[in-house]
C-alpha cells in the first residue's frame, strides 16, 4: 500500500495492455474505461507490455506504433499521468530482471499446466517459443514488482494470476515476507461486446476478419460501414433474447455507449427496422468517440510529449521496482553492485 496525499493508505493496482493489436471497443469497455476510475481510490501502475508481445509474431514497425498508440489513447481516454504511473514495460529493465529469478522459483510442472500455453500453441505450433511458455512468470513479475495489491483481470488470466500468488507465497515462506501476494480485482463492466460478424465470439484486437471489429483507430466512414454490414437475425423485432445474438449484441453495445439501459433501448426502437437500427449504433459510437479520438490525435502528433510522458512514467516506476528487486537479490544471496 501506499500512502495518499490525505495520508491515508492507498491499495496498489496494476495493470497492462499487450499491443499485440490495435485497441477495440471492447477493450475499452473491458479494461480501458475502469482504468479512468480506478485512479481516484488506488494508486495505479498501467504498462504497455510490450515484452509480452515478443511471444508472437510482430512486424516492429507496428509494434512501436502501437506502443506510442496505447500511450496516447491512455492519456485520450481521461488517465491523468499525475495521478496514476503510464510506462512502457521494456523502459523498466526490472520486469525481465526479476521475471528471471521467478523463473527459478517456479515448478516446471505448474508452469506446463498453464492453459493459455496449450492454446497458444496449437493456434501457432510454428512458434512455440520458450518465451511464450514462461509468459506467466513475466506476468508474476509484472505484479510484484509494484507490491500490487489488486489485479483487474478476466477469467482468461485467472490462472496466471494464482500461479504468480504461488510463486510469491513460495518465495516468502523460504525467506521472509517479500512479495505481497496479490488478490484478483473484478471492476465492475459493461457487458462482454462481440464480433459484428460472428456474435457468438469475443470481439478481438487481434481477430483475423477485422470486418467485425470496431477499432478506437477506425474513423467515422469505417465505423459505420462495419456496424451497417453487421450480422442481425431472423425476424424483425428488437429485443434482446438468447435466440437473437445478432440483435442483442448491438443493444449491448448501444446501451453502454448511449447511457440507457437495454430496456430503454428496446423500447426507444420497437417497431424500427434492422437498417435504422444498426445506423443509430453506429452514430452512437461514432459521437461517443470523438472527444477522445480528436485527444487522441493532438498527442500521438507530438511525439516530444509521449517521449517525455515515457521517461517519467519509467522513472517513477524504476523506483519502486527496484526498491523490490533490491530486497529479492539480497536474499537470494546475490551480492549487490559496488
Amino acid at each position: 500500500m501506499t500512502e495518499s496525499n490525505n495520508g491515508k493508505e492507498k491499495k496498489v493496482i496494476f495493470s497492462a495492455l499487450k499491443p499485440t493489436g490495435d485497441l477495440t471497443i471492447g477493450n475499452y469497455i473491458g479494461a480501458l474505461k475502469n482504468m479512468v476510475a480506478l485512479t481516484e481510490d488506488y494508486d495505479c501502475y498501467y504498462a504497455v507490455a510490450d515484452l509480452h508481445s515478443l511471444t508472437v509474431e510482430n512486424v516492429p514497425a507496428d509494434l512501436r506504433r502501437r506502443s506510442y498508440d496505447f500511450l496516447a489513447f491512455f492519456v485520450a481516454i481521461g488517465l491523468d499521468p499525475d495521478k496514476c504511473t503510464l510506462f512502457l514495460q521494456s523502459h523498466v529493465p526490472a520486469h525481465a530482471e526479476l521475471a528471471w529469478v521467478l523463473n527459478c522459483y517456479t515448478l516446471f510442472g505448474e508452469a506446463r499446466r498453464m492453459t493459455q500455453f496449450k492454446d497458444k500453441s496449437k493456434k501457432a505450433p510454428e512458434n512455440v517459443n520458450v518465451g511464450l511458455f514462461a509468459y506467466p512468470t513475466l506476468m508474476a513479475a509484472d505484479i510484484l514488482l509494484y507490491q500490487a495489491d489488486l489485479v483487474p483481470i478476466g477469467k482468461d488470466q485467472q490462472q496466471h494470476l494464482e500461479l504468480a500468488r504461488t510463486i510469491a507465497e513460495r518465495f516468502n515462506n523460504r525467506y521472509s515476507p517479500t512479495f505481497v501476494v496479490p488478490e484478483g480485482f473484478y471492476p465492475k463492466t459493461g457487458a462482454k461486446i462481440y464480433s459484428l460478424l460472428d456474435p457468438t465470439a469475443k470481439m478481438g484486437k487481434t481477430d483475423d476478419n477485422t470486418a467485425g471489429t470496431i477499432f478506437l483507430l477506425d474513423d467515422e466512414d469505417t465505423v459505420m460501414r462495419k456496424f451497417k454490414r453487421a450480422v442481425t437475425d431472423s425476424g424483425n423485432e428488437i429485443k434482446f433474447a438468447a435466440d437473437k445474438p445478432g440483435i442483442s449484441n448491438l443493444l449491448t453495445i448501444y446501451s453502454i455507449f448511449s447511457g440507457k439501459s437495454v430496456r430503454e433501448a428496446e423500447v426507444e426502437f420497437a417497431g424500427s427496422d434492422y437498417a435504422t437500427f444498426k445506423t443509430r449504433v453506429g452514430e452512437c459510437v461514432v459521437e461517443y468517440f470523438k472527444p477522445i479520438r480528436k485527444k487522441y490525435f493532438e498527442i500521438i502528433s507530438d511525439k516530444g510529449y509521449l517521449n517525455e510522458l515515457m521517461k517519467k512514467g519509467a522513472e517513477k516506476a524504476a523506483r519502486t521496482a527496484y526498491r523490490t528487486l533490491s530486497k529479492v537479490y539480497r536474499k537470494v544471496g546475490l551480492v549487490p553492485a559496488p
